[in-house]
């Protein structure tokens, strides 16, 4: 990874990087059957009837909207995104009706929509992928003229996303696996790999792929439940398991930091307990016994182990170790929503990003010939998909993958005829969706496209003879993006990764503070709000990373204080283990300092200034911990003069 983020061409590296996913043969089959089918019926009852037709493409938008936005996880939440993307979609298709012509209204409210659309995507991922919907079918129905009325192209395209909906629950119940045991026992298998992985290169990563499942399980279990209405016993039982893993991470983490090799017993027991929470089978084999001597580590993963072993083993163990349901302020939850929508920065900036772009779209629809203007706005609608992330690496993948898929969606409207014979490509294309998906986003966009541009031909018949028209209202659209939504943009130099090491550091600071002066549960939740901002700082950089020079540049000079940040969390981490042992706490007084000297850090970072070159002394359990944080400081303090100089960061 360090090694990656030096080099020059790191940024070229990770925008043509395509990872090589396995196929999901269930969800490729679905996506084939599913999203054609709609249109399969109007053909066969109607033929070419206009009327007839009509319902069938609208029939098979609903059907791919709804198809698309399940993906993996529990059922609820497949549900949930599905109802999002088909409701949004269906409204976008009504305020489409509306933007017709030229003049100042389209362009008001296009602006509206894109602002609605970019702060509904960070409530949710539901919301993230409704309202890509939402926009996508405001321009769609802008642009597409059919002998329907608006209310049955409506019904028709939420009779499709019905149709995709049962289909996603019909797999669901088939599939021999629940997501939600799966996330819990991802943890232990994790563990178990760290523990594989002490004394090697790989215990960083090791580490770090621990964290990731930490966060999915808590995010699908602990997060779902203390929003789910009434009392759910599965959920519980895990969230019991969950909790009761909190010593075993612990000790694993020490353990990986110490470089205390793991005992194999322990190393089998934590893979037994993966697969026994995935198979709601017992836990194979004896439970280990305790260990008297040895390091405090090994010992502390053993006791992990034993404690883990009676709640996966006993019902009512998993019972009494759930917490209590919280209650749920509906105040708190409209505080949480407005911080997340209004009250972010991020998001308010994406607003602004994403009306601007769309509304210069909208004004070069309306200036220039264009023979299907409404394709500009499509593109820049799917190019800057309101979400997060590199506007650079998606606008140009997505636009690549656009500008082929454009060509072969023409290729095809010269061979085929407008008969049943179009359903073959349009199969072949929806199941491909599913693989490309986790692929790469150009590859993606390669099989949407020409799927989409079929579909539109059956509604409003053009020809292959607008191929040209439609490249370039391909790069119309891509250029808006590249020059409006990131060249002119000024986040683009300054992003969010200063935010993220702020935070990641004030997170460290609360995490000494619960760990050696707060309970063991505000210690747990401590630790897991660190490593959680150690994640969203990782992110970030990755996100950086793939952008061109300089920014990738600026973004890995950052690498080895993220490094080192991480490492001064496992070193609390060790502490805990170390006091659970025997070793005497630390002095409030060298706690207090400690604290002060991260809080310094965060304000240096927030200041763009030099930390001063003053040591952290403490001694015992602290002591390297204190270690760790001066060497962060020191980190920062060899990074700062460069910003300063001319090459400043990521402001």
């Amino acid at each position: 990874m360090v090694d990656r983020g030096l080099r020059a061409p790191a940024w070229l590296e990770e925008l043509v990087r395509t990872s090589r996913p396995p196929v999901p043969w269930r969800d490729v089959i679905r996506f084939a059957v599913v999203v054609p089918a709609p249109l399969a019926v109007s053909l066969a009852v109607g033929g070419l009837d206009g009327g007839a037709l009509g319902a069938g493409v609208f029939g098979t938008m609903g059907s791919l909207a709804a198809t698309l936005a399940p993906q993996s996880g529990p059922l609820r939440v497949r549900l949930r995104r599905v109802a999002a993307a088909s409701l949004l979609g269906g409204l976008g298709l009504v305020i489409g009706q509306a933007m017709t012509g030229g003049g100042w209204v389209p362009v008001l409210l296009l602006a509206a929509v894109s602002a609605v659309s970019a702060l509904i995507s960070s409530i949710s991922a539901a919301f993230s992928l409704g309202g890509l919907q939402l926009l996508v079918y405001t321009v769609v129905s802008s642009g597409l003229q059919t002998p329907l009325p608006a209310t049955a192209e409506v019904g028709w395209f939420l009779a499709g996303a019905a149709w995709a909906a049962l289909a996603v629950l019909v797999q669901a119940r088939t599939e021999p696996l629940d997501p939600d045991r799966s996330s819990v026992a991802a943890v232990f298998t994790r563990i178990a790999e760290l523990m594989e992985a002490i004394g090697t290169d790989d215990s960083e990563e090791a580490r770090r792929a621990l964290t990731q499942a930490l966060n999915d399980s808590y995010d699908r279990v602990i997060h779902a439940r203390s929003r789910s209405s009434g009392r759910s016993k599965e959920l519980a039982e895990l969230a019991g398991v969950l909790n009761s893993a909190a010593p075993l991470v612990e000790a694993a983490v020490a353990s990986a930091r110490a470089g205390v090799t793991a005992d194999s017993r322990d190393i089998g027991a934590t893979h037994a307990l993966a697969t026994a929470v995935t198979s709601r089978q017992p836990v194979l084999g004896e439970r280990p016994p305790p260990v008297e001597e040895g390091p405090s580590q090994r010992r502390a993963v053993r006791h992990g182990i034993r404690l883990v072993w009676n709640v996966v083993g006993d019902p009512e163990e998993r019972a009494q170790a759930a917490a209590s349901k919280p209650d749920v302020d509906w105040r708190l939850g409209a505080r949480d929503l407005l911080d997340r929508t209004i009250g972010n920065a991020d998001s308010r900036a994406f607003v602004v990003r994403l009306t601007s772009c769309m509304v210069i779209a909208e004004i070069a629809r309306q200036l220039l010939p264009i023979e299907r203007p409404y394709w500009v706005l499509l593109t820049v609608a799917i190019v800057l998909k309101p979400d997060f992330g590199s506007v650079f690496t998606r606008a140009v993948q997505r636009g690549l993958g656009t500008l082929l898929g454009v060509l072969i969606g023409s290729v095809l409207l010269t061979v085929l005829s407008r008969d049943a014979w179009v359903l073959l490509p349009l199969a072949l294309a929806a199941g491909a969706l599913p693989w490309a998906r986790s692929a790469n986003f150009g590859l993606f966009s390669v099989f949407q496209t020409p799927l989409i541009i079929l579909l539109l031909d059956l509604a409003t018949p053009s020809g292959a003879e607008l191929v040209g028209a439609r490249l370039v209202d391909t790069l119309i659209g891509c250029g808006i993006v590249l020059v409006f939504g990131y060249l002119l943009w000024p986040q683009t130099w300054r992003a969010p990764l200063d935010d993220a090491l702020r935070d990641a550091a004030l997170a460290l600071d609360r995490f000494v503070d619960a760990a050696f002066t707060g309970s063991p549960v505000e210690r747990r939740r401590a630790r897991r709000a660190n490593y959680r901002a150690l994640t969203e700082v990782q992110t970030q950089l990755q996100r950086r990373l793939a952008e061109p020079p300089p920014i990738s540049t600026r973004a890995a000079a950052w690498w080895p204080v993220i490094v080192q940040l991480e490492r001064a969390s496992d070193a609390v981490t060790e502490a805990v283990i170390e006091m659970r042992s025997g070793a005497p706490a630390p002095e409030p007084a060298q706690v207090t300092v400690l604290r002060r000297g991260l809080r310094e850090l965060e304000e240096d970072l927030r200041e763009h200034r030099v930390p001063d070159d003053a040591e952290i002394h403490a001694d015992g359990v602290l002591a390297p911990v204190a270690r760790e944080v001066d060497a962060a400081r020191r980190l920062v303090r060899e990074t700062t003069p460069g910003r300063q100089n001319g090459v400043r960061g990521e402001d």
